[in-house]
């Protein structure tokens, strides 16, 4: 071993070991670092033919310009920051969004709603909730203590008020009937709005043609959009039954949702104070609570399901789309990230004049939701991986699964519409055979 020069040499018994083999170390540490070093730059490809030791063995050195670090699209699970519309794809789905979400802001005028509730039978919605609100506590009481019931009271308002609006109230129409001999009609096209039906609401108007050519009588049909016009026609396709129906459900005191889906359906979703959760109900169908209806009962895949409220809106799309590999259409009319800026908007604009309070109480409704929502992907999940067995593992093959318990009830087909147009959409379901509702034909 050297010493620096003029530096004694010691006598061997008073040598400190410890510090010598500290001062080994360190030295073999440095020797390995520089061989690193120069392994590194060698591999870069740069032309230098030696690489210089590092000034500072302790202090990591900046990157190689040739090596970049990874762009951040590459990075996973990284919450999504919402993002401004920047693209006109993006601005006009925008624009058309900001439109939809000002049909809930039609029903919250309180005069109006008391006066359309002179068309419902107040006495008999209210008696049967009673008596339905009734049975499902004495069956939660059966159970045990501390059992509770299915429904609450205003559900059980909502599911009669359901009832009453499809057997009783409104009829579905497909080609409206002749006036004059009530014979079949045939869409002959569209035609602009009269100034009386202009002034009721309706931006377009049908044409239809008596089929009879005998009589040879057209028929107009005007697409109503003001709920409180449809009270006094009655009639309509889902839209004009979402809107009337939606009204009538805020009218009797629940919160509601009017439910637009980019694959032409309109739907209702009703707050259950019971459940602290939204309710799924589609009027056409009289279906309650059964979100998986469109895609494993009609067969439908969907892309976008908006929700909009008075308090704004939501993307409940994972309510609907219980396995997205195979009833999920692409989303491609605005990024994930802009869809979500468009939705901090919507409920940014329509929360602006609320007390803190209530935003408050509307914030933690909203994050239980989201938990809601990214529950239905998780239990998706869960239940492919419980479809796969030790035998599917060892052998590389996928058995038939087994069938999912809650999609049972989803497998319904279409029954709002006649055969046809049922067909010629494609919504006439899988799980059983199409039961036409004899409340949703028109006389023919």
């Amino acid at each position: 071993m050297e010493h620096s020069h003029g530096a004694p040499r010691a006598p061997a018994s008073s040598v400190d070991t410890e510090q010598l083999a500290l001062e080994m170390t360190e030295r073999f540490r440095q020797v390995l670092s520089t061989r690193r070093m120069n392994e590194l730059t060698l591999r870069s490809g740069q032309s230098r033919p030696s690489s210089p030791a590092p000034r500072d063995f302790g202090t990591p050195q900046p990157p190689s310009a040739q090596n970049p670090p990874p762009p951040y699209s590459s990075l996973r699970n990284i919450p999504m920051v919402p993002q401004p519309p920047q693209d006109a794809r993006s601005v006009r789905f925008r624009n058309m969004l900001q439109s939809l979400s000002n049909m809930p802001l039609r029903w919250e005028n309180p005069g109006l709603l008391d006066e359309a509730l002179r068309v419902v039978p107040l006495e008999q919605i209210y008696n049967q909730a009673e008596e339905e609100s009734q049975i499902l506590q004495a069956e939660a009481e059966s159970l045990g203590s501390g059992k509770k019931a299915a429904w609450g009271y205003q559900d059980c308002v909502v599911r009669a008020l359901m009832r009453w609006f499809k057997r009783s109230f409104f009829t579905w129409v497909n080609n409206p009937a002749c006036s004059r001999c009530y014979s079949p009609t045939i869409v002959v096209g569209m035609a602009a709005p009269l100034p009386d039906e202009q002034a009721r609401g309706a931006n377009q108007v049908e044409l239809y043609k008596c089929s009879v050519e005998q009589c040879g009588t057209y028929e107009r049909y005007p697409r109503y959009n003001d709920a409180f016009v449809l009270l006094q026609t009655r009639r309509g396709r889902c839209g004009e039954w979402a809107n009337c129906f939606t009204m009538l459900c805020r009218a009797v005191g629940s919160r509601v949702r009017w439910v637009w889906n980019s694959e032409d359906h309109v739907w209702t979703e009703v707050y259950s104070v019971h459940r602290k959760r939204w309710i799924h109900v589609d009027v056409c169908e009289e279906a309650w609570d059964k979100p998986r209806l469109y895609t494993e009962g009609w067969g439908k895949k969907l892309s976008y399901c908006i929700a909009f409220s008075a308090d704004g809106a939501m993307d409940v799309t994972r309510r609907y789309i219980r396995d997205p590999s195979k009833y999920s259409l692409e989303r491609n009319r605005a990024p994930e990230a802009v869809l979500l800026h468009i939705m901090d908007e919507i409920r940014a604009m329509r929360r602006n004049n609320m007390s803190k309070q209530e935003k408050f109480r509307l914030e933690g409704e909203d994050m239980r939701e989201d938990r809601e929502l990214r529950g239905y992907v998780i239990s998706s999940i869960a239940h492919k991986v419980s479809k796969i067995n030790a035998d599917d593992i060892a052998s590389g093959r996928y058995s038939s699964p087994r069938p999912d318990p809650d999609s049972a009830k989803a497998l319904e087909g279409r029954t709002s519409g006649n055969s046809q147009w049922i067909r010629a959409r494609g919504e006439g379901g899988r799980g059983t055979s199409n039961q036409q509702d004899p409340h949703n034909q028109h006389p023919r």
